[in-house]
C-alpha cells in the first residue's frame, strides 16, 4: 500500500477500513429520543419563514407536528406530496441557507431547527417500509417524453404519472438519478440511495425509462413532438468548461466532475489515484466536494484555489468550513497560470486578482504551491438545445418551464432562472408536470 506521503499521483494511499470510515454517512439518522426533542424545538409558525425559503414549499411545520405525534408516516405524505426526492433532497440540500436559515430559532438563538434531518427521518422510515403513499389516477389516454431522468426529469414524470398519463424517459446514461446519482460527493449519499429513490418514484406506475438515448443522436426533439403530446427536457449540464491555463502535462489536469462520478461508480475507493498535492481550482459545491473527497482518499496537501473573494463563493460558509474542518486549505483572489510538472516536484504558478471598475484582472504577482494533481471545477454548459431558444447559456423558458416551441418545456439546470439545485430542480419538474397537464387535459396551447 502507498501512503499520504507518496510522491506524484497514486492509488491505495489508506487502508480500506480508513476509507470506509471516511465515506461513511456525512449526517447520520438521528436516534429515536433525538428525533422527539429536535421537532419539540419548532413552534410551529403561522406564517412559517420556513416554508417561504424552502423552494417546494414543503408545509415545513405541518410535517414536523406530524413527527411530534408520532405520524412519521404522513409527515412523510406531506414532504413527498411537494417534492418526492424529498430522501435525496434531505441529504443534500444546502437547508443551512435555505429553510433552517430562515428558522425562527435561527433567527433568535443561533440554532435552527434540524428540519433537514427530521425530513430524512420521515421519508427514510416510509421508504423502508416499502410505501408508496400516492395512488396513481386513471389513465387519460396521453403520453409524454421526459428527456433526462436527473431531479427535475423525475419529478416531473412523477407527477405527470400520478395524473394518468404515461411518461417514458430517455436518459443518456445508464442509470437514472442524473446528479443525484453522478454528481453528489459519496459521503452525503452513501448505501446506493440514489438507486434506491429512483426505484421506489417508479412503483407510481406508468412511468418507462429507457437509457443510453441521447438527444441529437439517437432521437430529434422534431421526432419526440411527432410521437408524443408533450415534452419536457431536463437535460442538465452536459458540457465541462476548460481551464485556459498552459500545462506541461495534461494528465496531471482533470475535471472534478468526472472525479465525482468516478468515485460515485466505483465499488473499490482505494483504486481511485489520487495526488499527494492536490489544487481544485473553483468556488462552487462541485470543487468543495472534489477537494474534500480527496482528502478522504489520502491527500496530503489539498488546496481550493478561487479567483474572487470569500463572500463570492456559491459554495456555502457551510461547504467550506465542512471543507477546512477536513484539512483543505482555501485560498482567495487567485487565478491560475500554469502548471509546472518538472523535477523535482511539481507546481502550481497563480497570480493574484484584484477588482479594478468593477472588473476582476491579474495584479502581476504571482505565487506556487505544491500540485501533483489539478481538477477544475469552474462550472458546466449545456451540451444540446434541441434548437430551443436560448436565454445567455440556458434554454429560455417561461412561466412553469414553458419554452419557444409548442408544447415542449424545459426544467433543471438546463433552463434559464434556475440556481442549479437539486430541490429547485424537483420544484421546477413538478410545476411544469401540473402546466403540462392542463395544457393536455384543457386543450390550451
Amino acid at each position: 500500500m502507498t501512503n499520504p506521503m507518496t510522491p506524484g499521483i497514486a492509488a491505495d494511499r489508506l487502508s480500506n477500513e480508513a476509507l470506509a470510515q471516511n465515506f461513511a454517512d456525512l449526517h447520520v439518522p438521528l436516534e429515536p429520543h433525538e428525533v422527539r426533542v429536535a421537532a419539540d424545538r419548532c413552534y410551529f409558525c403561522y406564517d412559517a419563514p420556513c416554508v417561504t425559503a424552502c423552494p417546494t414549499d414543503i408545509d415545513i411545520p405541518l410535517f414536523i407536528r406530524q413527527i411530534s405525534t408520532d405520524r412519521s408516516e404522513a409527515a412523510a405524505k406531506t414532504i413527498l406530496d411537494m417534492n418526492i426526492l424529498g430522501g435525496m433532497c434531505a441529504r443534500v440540500c444546502p437547508t443551512e441557507v435555505l429553510c433552517e436559515q430562515a428558522c425562527v430559532r435561527e433567527v433568535s438563538e443561533g440554532k435552527p431547527v434540524e428540519i433537514g434531518r427530521l425530513q430524512r427521518h420521515a421519508t427514510d422510515r416510509l421508504m423502508a417500509k416499502n410505501i408508496h403513499p400516492f395512488d396513481r389516477a386513471a389513465a387519460t389516454g396521453k403520453k409524454v417524453a421526459v428527456v433526462g431522468a436527473g431531479p427535475a426529469g423525475l419529478s416531473c414524470a412523477h407527477r405527470l404519472a400520478l395524473k394518468g398519463i404515461d411518461v417514458t424517459i430517455y436518459d443518456a446514461r445508464s442509470k437514472a438519478g442524473g446528479l443525484n446519482e453522478y454528481g453528489i460527493a459519496a459521503y452525503k449519499s452513501t448505501n446506493d440511495f440514489a438507486a434506491k429513490e429512483v426505484a421506489w418514484l417508479l412503483s407510481i406506475g406508468g412511468i418507462t425509462i429507457e437509457n443510453n438515448k441521447t438527444l441529437g443522436v439517437d432521437m430529434t426533439l422534431d421526432g419526440l413532438s411527432s410521437d408524443f403530446d408533450a415534452v419536457f427536457l431536463s437535460v442538465g449540464l452536459g458540457g465541462v468548461n476548460a481551464l485556459s491555463m498552459s500545462s506541461e502535462d495534461d494528465t496531471c489536469m482533470s475535471d472534478a466532475v468526472g472525479f465525482i462520478e468516478t468515485l460515485r461508480q466505483t465499488t473499490d475507493l482505494a483504486s481511485i489515484p489520487i495526488g499527494r498535492n492536490v489544487v481544485v481550482i473553483g468556488g462552487g459545491m462541485t470543487a468543495v466536494d472534489a477537494a474534500v473527497q480527496s482528502k478522504l482518499l489520502g491527500a496530503e496537501q489539498v488546496t481550493i484555489a478561487y479567483r474572487r473573494g470569500r463572500e463570492a463563493m456559491s459554495a456555502s460558509r457551510y461547504e467550506q468550513d465542512l471543507a477546512a474542518s477536513h484539512g483543505v486549505k482555501l485560498l482567495f483572489n487567485v487565478q491560475p497560470v500554469t502548471l509546472e510538472t518538472l523535477e523535482p516536484s511539481a507546481a502550481l504558478v497563480l497570480e493574484y486578482t484584484a477588482t479594478k471598475d468593477g472588473r476582476l484582472t491579474g495584479t502581476g504577482e504571482t505565487m506556487r504551491i505544491s500540485a501533483d494533481q489539478v481538477f477544475s471545477a469552474i462550472g458546466q454548459t449545456l451540451a444540446t438545445d434541441g434548437g430551443l431558444a436560448l436565454d445567455g447559456r440556458k434554454i429560455s423558458v417561461t412561466g412553469a418551464g414553458r419554452t419557444s416551441r409548442d408544447r415542449v418545456w424545459a426544467g433543471g439546470d438546463c433552463a434559464s432562472g434556475g440556481d442549479d439545485l437539486t430541490v429547485t430542480a424537483v420544484a421546477e419538474g413538478r410545476d411544469a408536470a401540473m402546466d403540462i397537464y392542463a395544457t393536455l387535459m384543457g386543450g390550451a396551447n
